[in-house]
């Protein structure tokens, strides 16, 4: 949902891509850096809860990185086809290891972590995969990447607040609700994506 507003922060990120002396793929493996970190802390932070103070900058620091790198392409012509691969596989390794570092952590429950990272991988999918038939990259519908980082750069925050308050919602963690909604939600934006698809083609 949130992916469609991508082009109101470039005033933002205009100016600090001007000043960038970095080549764009050195920004996309950096930003691999700190999905990792934020996977790595998301799985430790049942046992330390601190680190829930952390992840949201790492994440923050993830998506910022994401869309600085194509910034920077656009504005020193230096887009390829091959940046454009690197920058969207990246992509697709980041989400995993953030997700998933929720998804194998005491947190949740394995069979929602496993729905949660198939349907974020099955949006992904219909995503390029409507670029591959020729309809153009499809970023639509409810749960995209950019909503995933928004949710999960709060959600720490409020597990952190729950936790010392010792809350669960119903018997389960906030995260786990997060991921139950990552894993329906997820389902949805992939059937939006492949119907929005398949009109372009009885239009075509």
């Amino acid at each position: 949902m949130l992916d469609k507003y991508r082009k109101k922060a470039d005033f933002i990120l205009e100016p600090i891509a001007e000043k960038v002396n970095m080549k764009p793929n050195t920004l996309t493996f950096i930003s691999l850096l700190f999905a990792i970190l934020a996977g790595i802390c998301l799985y430790f932070s049942h046992e330390f809860p601190f680190l829930l103070l952390i992840i949201p900058f790492l994440i923050l620091a993830n998506g910022f990185l994401d869309a600085l790198d194509g910034k920077v392409a656009r504005l020193k012509k230096e887009e390829s086809k091959k940046g454009d691969f690197i920058d969207h596989a990246i992509d697709r390794f980041a989400d995993v290891l953030i997700v998933g570092g929720l998804a194998t952590s005491p947190w949740c429950t394995s069979l929602v972590g496993v729905a949660a990272i198939s349907s974020m991988l099955l949006t992904s999918y219909m995503g390029t995969q409507a670029q591959a038939v020729g309809y153009g990259r499809e970023y639509g519908g409810l749960l995209g990447r950019a909503d995933r980082l928004v949710i999960l750069t709060f959600a720490p925050f409020i597990q952190y607040i729950l936790l010392i308050s010792n809350i669960n919602i119903f018997g389960w963690s906030f995260f786990q609700w997060i991921m139950i909604y990552f894993a329906v939600v997820g389902i949805i934006t992939a059937v939006q994506r492949f119907f929005v698809v398949l009109k372009w083609f009885e239009k075509a």
